[in-house]
């Protein structure tokens, strides 16, 4: 979870091959409507993100049994306790950081339909994680590599943390700075 340009795409990916578990990206599930919104600068409103959240939540609760990773923004508690009622078991990995370093990250995008001036947006929404919600907290500015070797060893610390979404904060130590 985290803002756009956080890693949730790159970091999933990376964490789902080194457990040999399925991964979605969850800009996949937004409708056409929505992404005409955010391309044109428009912020979502929680109406236009609760069918996404929904399928995002559908997915991962088909995945519960087996294990699976979503990079899914997740900014809010009520839009993680959407994906929770499909996934209960769900771990949230929460990239933060830097919000300076997200700005360069976007702008350096091409073909992304998220537009830097929907950042601030972003960074107004979140919510941090609650101490009751299972997570791991990890520094965007790290490398892939490290990133997925400190998710891992959290992981290996509550093996509970490996489950259906493969993607909380444990550890709230920090500046939050997610999606």
């Amino acid at each position: 979870m985290g803002v756009s340009g956080s890693g949730k795409t790159t970091v999933g990916q990376a964490i789902s091959q080194s457990l040999g578990l399925p991964f979605a990206d969850a800009d996949d599930f937004h409708s056409p409507e929505n992404i005409a919104k955010m391309s044109a600068g428009v912020p979502l409103e929680d109406a236009d993100r609760l069918p996404w959240l929904r399928a995002v939540g559908r997915w991962l609760g088909e995945h519960a049994a087996t294990g699976g990773v979503a990079g899914c923004s997740a900014l809010k508690r009520s839009y993680r306790d959407i994906l929770r009622e499909s996934a209960p078991g769900a771990t949230f990995v929460h990239l933060h950081g830097d919000p300076e370093l997200i700005r360069r990250r976007v702008a350096a995008r091409e073909g992304h339909f998220m537009p830097t001036s929907l950042l601030d947006s972003q960074l107004a929404t979140l919510e941090p994680l609650g101490p009751d919600e299972r997570a791991v907290l990890l520094d965007f500015a790290k490398p892939v590599p490290e990133l997925v070797r400190d998710y891992l060893a959290a992981a290996q610390e509550d093996p509970q943390t490996v489950t259906a979404a493969g993607a909380t904060p444990k550890d709230q130590a920090g500046p939050p700075a997610g999606e």
